[in-house]
């Protein structure tokens, strides 16, 4: 037996059905928000330039300043100093006295060198003669072989003494000409060494001299990095003594051996500006610029600019519309190394347009977009 209720249940559902789906709509509809279709959202973006230039990274190393030519001034022989006519600072040009020793025991011994070759000039000049008289003898056979042979013997070895005796006068004149010292060229006195009447030995420092118009920079590079420094290279340094400075300058030599337990390379560095003011002895900091990508080729961008999917990597162009509007525009572009500065770009962007720098996930192709950067920048 089927009881009534069963057989009415069917048929309510499929009233009910309509009914109910005609609600859910309706208060779906009700809930949907209002849409203001002719609304568009522009959004603010800093933005930057894209520019023509190497990628490189930057390098700083510590130092000295330098004369151009540091140089000890010492005798050749040793003596007594009994003058030294400059003192530290004094300006000498070249040729200019520096210091002299006493000459009294040089002169003694050219008057003695002299004294030799005078007596060695008479005996050769007697060692001649009797030759010449034994060579007339014997070519009148009235004296023998052996006593010519022993003449010519005789009148070579006296001129043998004679050439001994000129080179001993012309030693003894050296040793008289080493007592003094001179300047070498414009020159400032950085030290002096001795005092008056104070006996110095041969090679013994007695004053330095720093030459030169420009100080000079020396810094130590290390293994890393020291291929990729080359004669001629710009370069720009601060001195801890004038605050504020920055000088210009090119490495003028690059040290191929490194010092005694040490793992840095010399490089001397010559001043183009300021040299005047920069003094044997300051610290100094050189800044070295090495490229990473030929110059004027590869463009480089802030991190930030640079975007990537599934589609690859990615960059928003600003571009300029109707109406002085500017739109951010997707472009794909190929990258190249990482460096400090940035990312190099090394295909999709033309030098001269702008990109934006930051919020590039936010944007959308093609959306609207306001400039928030440095101000003065050219409009686009």
């Amino acid at each position: 037996m089927v009881s009534g209720s069963r057989n009415l249940h069917p048929r309510a559902r499929r009233r009910r059905g309509p009914l109910i789906a005609l609600a859910g709509a309706a208060v779906f509809a009700g809930c949907e928000p209002e849409v203001d279709r002719g609304e568009v959202l522009v959004r603010p973006v800093q933005y930057a330039r894209v520019l023509a230039q190497g990628a490189s990274e930057t390098r700083t190393y510590s130092g000295t300043a330098h004369a151009e030519l540091e140089t000890d001034l010492s005798f050749r022989v040793g003596g007594t100093l009994i003058r030294r006519p400059v003192d530290v600072g004094s300006e000498v040009a070249r040729g200019d006295p520096i210091a002299a020793l006493d000459t009294s025991d040089f002169r003694v011994r050219l008057d003695e060198a002299r004294a030799g070759l005078a007596r060695a000039e008479a005996e050769r000049r007697n060692a001649d003669a009797n030759y010449e008289r034994t060579r007339d003898l014997y070519e009148n056979q009235n004296a023998s072989r052996t006593e010519l042979d022993t003449a010519r013997a005789m009148a070579e070895s006296a001129e043998a003494q004679y050439r001994a005796a000129s080179q001993q006068v012309e030693a003894a004149r050296l040793q008289l000409s080493y007592a003094s010292l001179s300047a070498p060229e414009q020159c400032i006195v950085a030290r002096t060494f001795v005092e008056i009447n104070q006996n110095v030995s041969a090679g013994q420092p007695v004053v330095r001299l720093n030459c030169g118009r420009c100080a000079e920079l020396v810094v130590s590079v290390p293994e890393t990095d020291i291929s990729r420094v080359e004669n001629g290279m710009p370069v720009t340094a601060t001195v801890s003594a004038l605050p504020g400075s920055v000088l210009t300058g090119i490495v003028k030599e690059v040290g191929v051996a490194t010092g005694a337990g040490a793992t840095t390379y010399p490089v001397t560095v010559a001043l183009e500006e300021g040299c005047e003011l920069v003094r044997s002895g300051m610290t100094v900091d050189v800044r070295f610029e090495f490229p990473t990508a030929e110059p004027g080729q590869n463009p480089i961008v802030p991190y930030v600019s640079v975007g990537e999917d599934r589609e690859g990597r990615f960059v928003f162009v600003i571009e300029p519309g109707p109406d002085d509007r500017l739109f951010a525009r997707r472009r794909s572009v190929d990258v190249g190394a990482a460096v400090a500065e940035g990312i190099v770009i090394t295909a999709g962007l033309e030098v001269g347009e702008l990109i934006a720098t930051a919020g590039v996930r936010r944007l959308a192709s093609g959306q609207e977009v306001t400039l928030l950067g440095a101000p003065g920048e050219p409009s686009p």
